[in-house]
């Protein structure tokens, strides 16, 4: 591949990723990632990603911060982010294919009952919201698929759109704080010289982000949580059939 193609794909990878970020929550890291693995080494591709991811997020967050849902944040979100750092850490340590077929069949499931609306009325106390927060975030750490995962977890909350997406993305921000740090600290020489790749996701992922906030706010309430959880569900299906 030509490295003039190879800027066209990321950037029009990019685009999509931020902007399905924009409507669902998730999709950055799902989307670039696989595309840079590509080229790059499986470390290397996660790191390149995770300043566009930061970028685009923070400001997602800017123009949904004021709905927020705060109770979540702190329940789910504040263990979320200490699972991530763990996941960032152990990332390579005990990734596996039988790892990411499990997460990938709770990914499943999750979807399922969030379109066939299988909680029950159920939702999360303070102790399972941090405990699914927790385990969320590392695992999500550990095969670099956080987005899913998060949205799997706070689909049980059953927010609102608005605040769906503003405390997701409040959630990933945590997130990204967390470990972040660590995937530049890891790859930072290498990153020198990667610098066009990340500042071409970048424009990709702002770009997405600003297009995606406008098909968000065009979303019937009604048929939202179904967009949600057929993403998931897709998404859960595209990890097993990479695990296999």
């Amino acid at each position: 591949m030509s490295e003039v193609l190879f800027f066209a794909i990321l950037l029009a990878v990019g685009i999509l990723s931020g902007a399905t970020a924009a409507v669902i929550g998730f999709g950055i890291g799902s989307l670039l990632t696989p595309f840079l693995l590509t080229r790059l080494e499986p470390h290397l591709a996660i790191s390149v990603v995770a300043l566009p991811h930061l970028i685009a997020t923070g400001i997602r967050y800017v123009h949904h911060r004021q709905s927020v849902n705060r109770t979540v944040l702190l329940r789910f979100g504040v263990p979320s982010a200490v699972g991530g750092l763990l996941g960032a850490v152990l990332q390579g340590t005990f990734r596996s294919a039988a790892l990411v077929s499990v997460l990938a069949i709770v990914l499943i499931l999750t979807g399922i009952a969030n379109l066939t609306r299988g909680f029950g009325g159920w939702r999360p106390g303070s102790v399972v919201a941090a405990v699914l927060g927790l385990l969320s975030g590392m695992f999500g750490g550990l095969v670099g698929n956080q987005g899913g995962l998060r949205a799997a977890g706070l689909t049980a909350f059953a927010l609102e759109p608005r605040a769906y997406i503003a405390t997701a993305t409040a959630v990933a921000l945590l997130i990204d704080a967390a470990r972040t740090p660590i995937y530049l600290a890891r790859g930072a020489e290498a990153l020198v010289g990667l610098a066009a790749p990340i500042a071409g996701a970048t424009v990709g992922c702002v770009a997405g982000t600003i297009l995606g906030e406008r098909v968000f706010f065009r979303i019937p309430a009604d048929r939202y949580r179904t967009l949600v959880g057929v993403a998931v569900i897709a998404l859960g299906l595209w990890l097993f059939a990479s695990s296999s």
